[in-house]
C-alpha cells in the first residue's frame, strides 16, 4: 500500500549558526582539486528513529527533541565550520557562519507505513523542504536539515550536504559528531574534523575536467534490493578464484549486480556490448601515510573496470577484475604521494576517464559504495536509527549505492537502470538467489 502524497505540515524553518564565531583565520577554505571536481549538488541521508511507546505527549516530546538537535547542531557546526559557510565560485568557502538551514515539519501518518515498503518518492519529501532549485541552495546553503515527526511519535532526520565540501565519509564524521554532542551524557572524546585537503591535492592552473555526468542522466527506474549476511556469505563463496581467493562483501555484490546490469543491457540490444564500471574509492586509506576519515571534504578517486564485448558474463572473472584494479589504483596513489605532483596526475587520470566513457560503443555504470561507515551508531540519545537511507533526487540511470543494514552485515543496494534494462534485472534468477526486492524494514 503506497503512502503518497504524505500530509506534510512544515512547523518552523531556522538558520542555525555555530554556536561559537569561526577564528578569522579559518574564514577562507581554499576548495581542493578533488572538490572542484565535483557537481553542485548535494549528498543525502535520512535516518528513522522509532517513538517511545511510553510517550503519549508526542508534540511535547517533538518540542523537546527539535530543541537539543538544534543546540547539538550548533554546537557540531563550530567543528564543521565549512559547513555553515558559503561557496564562491568554484574555488573557496566563504566560512562566515551563515548558517545551516534547519525546518521542523510533522507527518500525518505514522512510520511503520513508510518502512513497510520505502518508496523513493516518499523519501523524498522528508529531505528539508527549502530545497526548490538545488544548484541555488547548493551555492548558498552548504546543510540543510529537516526533523520530521510522526503521529506515532517516530522522527525522521533528512540531511542534504553539499558535495562541494563533502564526501560520504565526511557526512559519516559529521552526523557522529552531531550525535555524539546531542547525547548529554557523552563522555566519548569528539574528534575534531580537519579541513585541509587543499594542500593535499592543491588547485591546478588549467582547466578543470569535469566528471561524466551527463552520461548517466536520462529516464530511469530505481529499486532497492537487500543482501542478507548469509546470501552475501554464499555469494562470496561463488565469487572465489585462484586470483581472489577472499573476495569482500562490496566486491562480491557490486559483481553481481553489475553482472546482471550488463546482461540486461545486452539482451535489450541484441548484441554483446563493452562496459565500464565507475567504482567509488576512499583515498584516505590509499595514500602514504594514511589519513583518518576525519580528514573533511572530497577524497574520493575511482577505479574503472572494463568489460568488452567478446568477454563472458562470469562472476568470479568481474571479481578479479575489480581487485585487480583495485590493487593498482592502491599502488598508483602510493607513488605519486611520494613523488610527483599528484593534482596533475589526477587531472590526468580524469581526462582519460572522460575520454574512455564518453565512447558512443560502451555501457557507462557508476556504483559508489556507503559500507563501513558505521551510521548506525548515530544515536542522538534517544537509540540508534532503526533504518537509514540514501536518497536519489534526481533522475538517474545505471547508478548504485550500496550500503549497510542495520547489523552491519548484509548490505542494501539502490539501483537505478532505463526502464527496460530494469525489467529484465529484477528478474534475473542469479540475482533473485542472494537478494530480495524492496524488503520491509522492521520498526
Amino acid at each position: 500500500m503506497s503512502v503518497l502524497p504524505l500530509r506534510i505540515e512544515i512547523m518552523k524553518r531556522e538558520t542555525i549558526k555555530p554556536s561559537s564565531p569561526t577564528p578569522l583565520a579559518l574564514r577562507s577554505l581554499k576548495l581542493s582539486l578533488l572538490d572542484q571536481f565535483m557537481p553542485i549538488s548535494h549528498i543525502t541521508l535520512v535516518l528513522f528513529y522509532p517513538g517511545n511507546g511510553n510517550d503519549t505527549d508526542h508534540l511535547g516530546k517533538a518540542k523537546e527533541t527539535s530543541l537539543r538537535l538544534k543546540t547539538s547542531l550548533s554546537e557540531a557546526l563550530t567543528l564543521f565550520y565549512p559547513f555553515a559557510g558559503r561557496l564562491r565560485e568554484n574555488s573557496s568557502i566563504e566560512c562566515d557562519d551563515h548558517g545551516a538551514e534547519y525546518i521542523e515539519a510533522r507527518i500525518h501518518c505514522i512510520l511503520s507505513d513508510i518502512l513497510r515498503k520505502p518508496e523513493t518518492e516518499v523519501l523524498k519529501q522528508l529531505l528539508p523542504a527549502a530545497i526548490g532549485d538545488a544548484v541555488i541552495t547548493a551555492r548558498d546553503s552548504q546543510l540543510l536539515v529537516q526533523a520530521s515527526f510522526f503521529d506515532c511519535g517516530g522522527l525522521a532526520i533528512g540531511v542534504n550536504l553539499s558535495h562541494k565540501i563533502a564526501d560520504a565519509a565526511t557526512l559519516a564524521s559529521f552526523i557522529k559528531c552531531w550525535a555524539a554532542t546531542a547525547r548529554s551524557s557523552s563522555t566519548e572524546v569528539i574528534i575534531s574534523p580537519v579541513f585541509m585537503g587543499a594542500s593535499i591535492f592543491p588547485q591546478m592552473d588549467l582547466p578543470i575536467p569535469m566528471l561524466p555526468v551527463d552520461l548517466i542522466q536520462g529516464e530511469a527506474v530505481l529499486k532497492r534490493f537487500g543482501f542478507e549476511a548469509p546470501k552475501i556469505t554464499a555469494l562470496r563463496a561463488k565469487a572465489i578464484s585462484a586470483s581472489v581467493p577472499n573476495p569482500t562483501r562490496v566486491e562480491s555484490v557490486t559483481a553481481l549486480i553489475w553482472k546482471c546490469a550488463m546482461s540486461a543491457s545486452r539482451s535489450n540490444l541484441g548484441v554483446p556490448r563493452k562496459a565500464v564500471l565507475s567504482l567509488g574509492v576512499n583515498i584516505r586509506k590509499r595514500l602514504v601515510p594514511a589519513l583518518p576519515d576525519s580528514y573533511g571534504g572530497n577524497y574520493v578517486g575511482s577505479i574503472s573496470p572494463r568489460m568488452e564485448d567478446h568477454d563472458d558474463l562470469e562472476l568470479q572473472g568481474i571479481v578479479s577484475r575489480i581487485r585487480k584494479d583495485l590493487t593498482e589504483f592502491g599502488e598508483h596513489y602510493a607513488k605519486i604521494t611520494q613523488g610527483g605532483d599528484i593534482s596533475l596526475a589526477i587531472c590526468k587520470t580524469v581526462e582519460d576517464f572522460g575520454k574512455m566513457a564518453m565512447s558512443k560503443d560502451i555501457d557507462y555504470y557508476n556504483c559508489t559504495s556507503w559500507c563501513n561507515f558505521e551510521l548506525y551508531g548515530a544515536d542522538f540519545g534517544w537509540g540508534k536509527p532503526t533504518w537509514l537511507s540514501p536518497v536519489f533526487t534526481i533522475e538517474l540511470k545505471n547508478v548504485v549505492c550500496l550500503i549497510d543494514t542495520r547489523d552491519g552485515d548484509g548490505i542494501e543496494a539502490w539501483i537505478s537502470l532505463s526502464p527496460e534494462d530494469m525489467a529484465l534485472f529484477e528478474s534475473n534468477k542469479e540475482l533473485l538467489e542472494f537478494s530480495a526486492a524492496n524488503p520491509s524494514v522492521s520498526v
